[in-house]
């Protein structure tokens, strides 16, 4: 079977590798220049933290090793008080569970490259303009014209594949966005070492905003403000943005001398959460499906965007599996997963809330300390919601609710050993 996918970035190449294992025809079609020789688009790249859903993904093409020797492993958070204190907080009870800091580029540079494959072309600067669902024509910028039978839309959260499927008939689409954006900034290398701890991803929480730094194999690290974008358009000069880290982010401060040149060049991102229903339409002979975050884009705070997009594309191949690839069958059957994109959608969101209000605090690491003894307590009957998203594969929903059961679980025996010492406490009193 031919197939065409709109969008070469990290699913669309993943997704090419998996079809082409199965012997089909694969044609990308990518509207920016080959990214390789070009490099990353400026204030644009968002660090990757690649955990096992995405490792999993890579390990059945035999990508894992070369993507994790370009990774850095993070065990745990790192946070940076106002007054300069750290905490480390590890992701597991054991510490030896990490999430890996990648850049976008350097990832999407290992795909394609592992894309190149008999049966796969790649087309740049290709930039869909046009989609015919009836006949499969697809129109490009360029004033090109291709046909496809089956058309995969993995180009993104601004979805172009999208954008003509939400003009269907009985196609909904919905899109949220946080009245926060994102801007980049870098620290450099220190006396050619790395100026913080490179086994960490660092967080500066500040009540409404925060910033995070990711560590790179040049030892810089990507750094990540999250604001308010009334905050961020306020520092409109070069003596505001100095005074506003100063206050801020001190030991940050010392470690930045470009920030202003970076503030002022890289450019504000958007943070927005897009659904959609369903995700595919066949008419007659011709199917058009979308994938990754053309489906159903998330807010980066759990670290699980470009991981589920990854996964999608294993479940993808579990569907054709399933249907003797038949594609229409396929990707009807691949709607199953909206239930997993739904609730990590939402589990985002919130821990947004988590690690810009509440990481910092004595009641969150006490917390963090009780769910660290019962992993190590009860081994294999008990794991955090953030071990069972980043170090597992068990599907999202099923992870909540088997955090809820965990939860009820806890309260019935705490309630139990409470009502247990009160008992011996009344047989002490009549002794």
């Amino acid at each position: 079977m031919e197939v065409t996918i709109v969008g070469a970035g990290l699913v669309g190449c993943l997704l090419a590798c998996f079809l082409a294992r199965r012997g089909h025809q694969v044609t990308l079609y990518e509207r920016r220049p080959d990214p390789r020789p070009a490099g990353a688009e400026r204030g644009r790249s968002i660090n990757l933290a690649i955990s096992e859903r995405g490792i999993d993904a890579l390990r059945r093409l035999g990508l894992d090793g070369e993507v994790l020797k370009a990774a850095i492993p993070m065990p745990g958070r790192m946070m940076h008080a106002l007054d300069g204190e750290l905490t480390f907080q590890p992701y597991s009870a054991d510490r030896g569970q990490a999430i890996n800091s990648i850049g976008r580029a350097e990832l999407n540079r290992i795909l394609l490259a592992a894309a190149a494959l008999p049966g796969v072309r790649v087309r740049f600067e290709h930039r869909l303009t046009g989609l015919d669902e009836r006949t499969g024509e697809l129109r490009f910028g360029s004033g090109g014209t291709a046909r496809a039978r089956v058309v995969i839309g993995a180009d993104g959260a601004y979805s172009a594949v999208r954008s003509r499927l939400r003009a269907l008939p009985g196609v909904g689409f919905s899109q949220e966005y946080l009245d926060y954006g994102y801007k980049e900034l870098t620290i450099p290398p220190r006396d050619g070492a790395y100026a913080m701890e490179p086994g960490a991803l660092h967080i500066w929480p500040r009540g409404r905003a925060m910033m995070i730094a990711l560590p790179n194999p040049d030892r810089s690290f990507t750094c990540t403000l999250f604001w308010p974008h009334e905050d961020l358009a306020a520092l409109d000069t070069p003596q505001r943005v100095r005074a506003r880290f100063a206050a801020q982010y001190p030991d940050a401060f010392q470690l930045m001398p470009g920030l202003v040149e970076d503030y002022q060049a890289n450019p504000v991102g958007h943070l927005v959460t897009m659904r959609c229903t369903p995700w595919h339409v066949t008419t007659g002979e011709v199917t058009v499906g979308l994938i990754g975050d053309a489906a159903h884009a998330i807010v980066p705070f759990y670290g699980q965007g470009a991981n589920c997009g990854f996964e999608d594309c294993v479940e993808l191949d579990r569907c054709l599996d399933e249907t003797g690839d038949d594609f229409a069958a396929a990707l009807a059957l691949f709607e199953r997963r909206k239930t997993d994109t739904d609730v990590i959608a939402r589990l985002a969101l919130e821990n947004f809330v988590e690690m810009r209000d509440k990481v910092g605090s004595r009641l969150f690491l006490a917390g963090k300390r009780l769910e660290h003894a019962l992993e190590r307590a009860l081994p294999g009957r008990y794991a955090s919601r953030y071990e069972l998203v980043s170090f597992s594969t068990t599907p999202y929903s099923e992870v909540e609710r088997r955090v809820a059961r965990q939860r009820r679980w806890v309260a019935a025996a705490g309630l139990a050993a409470a009502l247990l010492a009160a008992g011996l406490a009344r047989t002490a009193r009549r002794r």
